[in-house]
């Protein structure tokens, strides 16, 4: 995958801390809309008397819905911000697959991480400052205590835990962040890849949005999909030192690991089963990138037959 150049820039907004920059905001977004869906469902709608009572949370499949299309548009508007400079990672196990399969410089893994789990813990310091009250009201009307009984109910707000079913096992839990990882990669890269049915008019941070939608919808009750490293581990590092503190960190049955591992293999394996199933045999069979498409990060921009890449300053794409 090919990110814009910055040929003819100057300035350290052209080095790679102006990539940083981008995965921090693109990140942030990412969770300022995410968790605060989440904060919505669980302790805003209800405090505020939106709700049967002050204590009525998650009837379901309504108020998943209600977070799976609010994390949707929360992806869909982070990669829009930051599409344009870096392709959008705002994914630690999206930035170790492309490093695995799509060439992207191990050397810049580190920065690209660090960044998104500071943007989201950024964020998710914000969305509790904004809902502090509400989450007060939620808890002392349902008699929970923060760091002790009841506390996993509001710290969902930041981070994910396991379904009770699993019991003390975290297999299940693994397995399911591993799956729910693989989809995502494995669809980001067909909506990038020009081989293929790459999306035209910068429609692919929505495609994005709508991959994650599915994968909340299919595969979320088991443990929250995350499906992102960052995602989980910024806002889990925010809520322990909130005072969620066990609830975090070491998590239920010392689960705060399984969403970061979890991902980062999952990603990498959905970047292999594309390749062997897909890109590989569309490279062997000579198909050649659309002429009016252009790689923009995760975004595809049609472009006139006749500008060629190498004129608007910028990479082919990668295979």
């Amino acid at each position: 995958m090919a990110s814009p150049t910055t040929l003819g820039k100057t300035g350290w907004r052209a080095t790679i801390w102006g990539e940083l920059l981008a995965e921090f905001l693109g990140t942030f977004i990412l969770i300022m809309f995410g968790d605060g869906v989440v904060a919505m469902a669980v302790a805003a709608l209800n405090s505020s008397g939106r709700a049967a009572e002050p204590t009525t949370i998650f009837l379901a499949s309504g108020d998943w819905l209600l977070i799976t299309w609010g994390w949707a548009l929360a992806v869909t508007f982070g990669v829009y911000v930051a599409g344009g400079i870096t392709g959008a990672h705002i994914n630690p196990a999206v930035t170790i697959a492309f490093a695995v399969k799509r060439g992207f410089p191990w050397s810049k893994v580190p920065g690209y991480i660090i960044a998104q789990i500071l943007g989201a813990f950024v964020a998710a310091a914000l969305v509790f400052v904004n809902y502090r009250d509400a989450i007060g009201a939620f808890e002392s009307a349902s008699g929970i205590v923060r760091d002790g009984e009841g506390g996993n109910t509001t710290f969902s707000i930041f981070a994910t835990f396991p379904a009770p079913y699993f019991g003390d096992s975290l297999i299940g839990p693994f397995i399911d962040q591993v799956i729910g990882t693989a989809l995502l990669v494995l669809l980001i890269l067909a909506v990038v890849d020009t081989l293929n049915l790459a999306p035209r008019s910068n429609l692919g941070p929505f495609i994005v949005g709508l991959i994650v939608a599915a994968i909340g919808m299919s595969y979320g009750a088991n443990a929250g999909y995350a499906i992102n490293p960052a995602r989980d581990f910024g806002p889990r590092l925010f809520a322990y030192l909130a005072g969620w503190g066990q609830w975090a960190f070491p998590g239920i049955n010392s689960y705060w690991w399984v969403p970061i591992v979890g991902p980062i293999v999952g990603g990498v394996i959905g970047a292999f089963i594309y390749d062997v199933f897909i890109h590989d045999v569309l490279k062997a069979r000579g198909v050649q990138p659309a002429p009016d498409l252009e790689v923009e990060g995760r975004a595809v921009e049609e472009r006139p037959e006749e500008e060629r890449p190498e004129e608007r300053g910028r990479a082919a794409p990668a295979d």
